[in-house]
């Protein structure tokens, strides 16, 4: 039997939310920040001297298993070349309702011309808009990804594209983690290599963050890092958090 006043009880769980710290964000308006090796939608690079990268090899969708991609080569014109190469992608299609964002294109390609930038929130009213041609995935002349109207782009969802695929080395040698091994991309320059498991690795220009630094809770005790263990990583770690909460706080 019911106990009088019990009802007080669930006035007590809201006020006591009511002076939690806020761990929610009001989307769209406000964006969680998108992980360094986010895979969103893709990009058509260039060369720094402005060129293509792709040069039609199709082998992009030769790899692509749910054959969303269309690729036709055609050989560069003498007086204008289009890339440095013998051909050029002369029509380069993704229908993103089949596209299943695996990325096997990028590992694909041999080039680097493909990659894919943080963005994924875009939405279509029709069909035909979900089909992206060339002229919408080749970056524009400062090195950006082109901005359509249904896309919702946000700062920092356009650098490092395709940072993921820079993580790994050739043939799994660790010797050659963290050595740039691609060319220059438009805008950007050389971009910094993600890192592997070496100690070669430059997290303040790629934003990456080590797993021990971010998910002590997953790791064996023995394997947790001293300055965020007990009490006084709970500290640490609360202390960490501070900066983001009056980030939001000043954002809403």
């Amino acid at each position: 039997m019911a106990k009088p006043f019990d009802f007080f009880g669930g006035f007590k769980l809201t006020l006591a939310h009511i002076v939690r710290p806020t761990v929610t964000n009001s989307y769209p308006k406000v964006k969680r920040p998108k992980q360094p090796r986010q895979h969103g939608r893709h990009v058509l690079n260039r060369y720094e001297d402005g060129m293509e990268k792709c040069i039609g090899c199709e082998l992009c969708a030769g790899v692509c298993p749910v054959n969303c991609i269309y690729v036709r080569g055609l050989d560069n014109p003498p007086d204008h070349p289009v890339s440095p190469g013998e051909r050029y992608g002369y029509i380069y299609e993704i229908n993103y309702l089949r596209c299943i964002h695996c990325d096997l294109c990028v590992e694909a390609c041999p080039t680097q011309a493909i990659t894919e930038s943080k963005m994924f929130e875009f939405s279509f009213t029709n069909r035909a808009d979900a089909i992206y041609t060339k002229a919408e995935l080749v970056v524009d002349d400062q090195g950006f990804p082109q901005r359509l109207p249904w896309e919702d782009w946000r700062e920092g969802e356009a650098a490092m594209t395709g940072g993921w695929m820079r993580a790994t080395s050739p043939a799994g040698d660790a010797s050659f983690e963290g050595v740039v091994q691609w060319t220059g991309d438009l805008g950007a320059g050389v971009r910094a290599p993600e890192a592997g498991q070496s100690d070669n690795r430059d997290d303040e220009a790629t934003g990456s963050k080590q797993l021990r630094e971010v998910f002590s809770r997953h790791l064996n005790p023995q394997d947790v890092p001293l300055d965020q263990r007990g009490l006084q990583g709970m500290m640490n770690n609360a202390r960490a958090k501070l900066p983001r909460r009056k980030a939001r706080g000043e954002k809403s």
